[in-house]
Parts: C-alpha cells; structure tokens; sequence
C-alpha cells in the first residue's frame, strides 16, 4: 500500500523559516544530516603553515635568481636549472657550479634573511613576496629582499630598526 505523507509522495517535509515548506527526497534529507554530523565532528581546519622558504608553485626558491650573486657580483643574477641545489624544502638555483658550491659550504650566508620574504612586510608582521630583481640589499654581509623597489624605500629608511622589528617577529610570522 502506498502512504500519502501529506501530499509529499516520496519524499519529506521541510519548514523553513517564515513557514513554506519544501520537498527534498529521503536521501537528500540523509546527506544533510551526515554532513551535518561529519561537520560537527571535525571542526576547523588549522591553518597551514607558511613555507619556511618564499618559492613559486615549482618549489624554486626566490624566483629563480642566485642568491650568492648579489653578495659576489653586487646585482641580480638568474640561476640556472643546471647549477641548481635543494635546501630547505626548496629549489636554490645558481649562475655558476662555484657559486652554488659556496652555497652548499654556508646557506646561512648566502640565503636571503626571513626565507627570501619580504624584508620589510616581516618587520610589519606579516610576509610578502619579493621582487629580487629590482628591491634588495645586502647589509652586513646578509641579504635582504623586498616586495618592490617603493616598499624598499620605505625599508631603507630604517634599516636596522626594520631588521630588529624583523628579527623579533621572524619566524612567528609563518604561522
């Protein structure tokens, strides 16, 4: 025999809010109250993570220019994919097998500071990527990179105030 639900063959009832009623299927009805459950059970997601290390998609670290030619050659130097050296969780590339050598005897050195974030964005709390083509500097023998050459102004007005808010925040600023 068949049942009539009050004119919903088939299928449930639901009120909403303001009192009209809609027809959803059983098994419409059923996903609902699951996701519902599943939802409530797991929370949240925490928040990823940031890299240690600023890289694109490819996991190549600073876009791709070699790290120890700006301490060596004083300017921007794109690495190549033949020189190039994983550090990090990431792909380092160099201009030379020398200067990816130097690297791998001391990163510390040679990598950028704040993981080739934006210098001055750390120093603020937060990060940014760079551009190291056009908005660097090394200072005391350590590399900083900046977003872009007008927010490097704002860094080089402070340097050592901006280092020291950066240091205090770095590497809180992953998380």
């Amino acid at each position: 025999s068949t049942h009539n639900l009050g004119g919903y063959a088939g299928s449930i009832a639901v009120t909403k809010p303001g009192g009209s009623t809609m027809k959803i299927k059983p098994q419409t009805a059923l996903l609902i109250v699951a996701a519902a459950i599943f939802f409530s059970l797991t929370g949240p997601a925490p928040a990823e993570a940031q890299s240690e290390i600023y890289k694109n998609w490819r996991g190549i670290a600073i876009k791709g220019y070699d790290p120890v030619a700006f301490h060596r050659q004083g300017k921007p130097v794109k690495g190549s994919g033949e020189y190039e050296l994983q550090w990090k969780d990431a792909k380092w590339r160099f201009a030379s097998a020398e200067n990816r050598d130097l690297f791998e005897a001391d990163p510390d050195r040679y990598a950028p500071r704040y993981g080739g974030y934006c210098a001055w964005a750390v120093s603020e709390g937060y990060t940014a990527g760079v551009d190291p083509k056009n908005a660097w500097n090394v200072v005391d023998g350590r590399l900083y990179l900046n977003y872009n050459a007008e927010i490097k102004q704002k860094w080089e007005k402070d340097i050592p105030g901006h280092i020291k808010k950066a240091d205090a925040n770095w590497p809180g600023v992953l998380n």
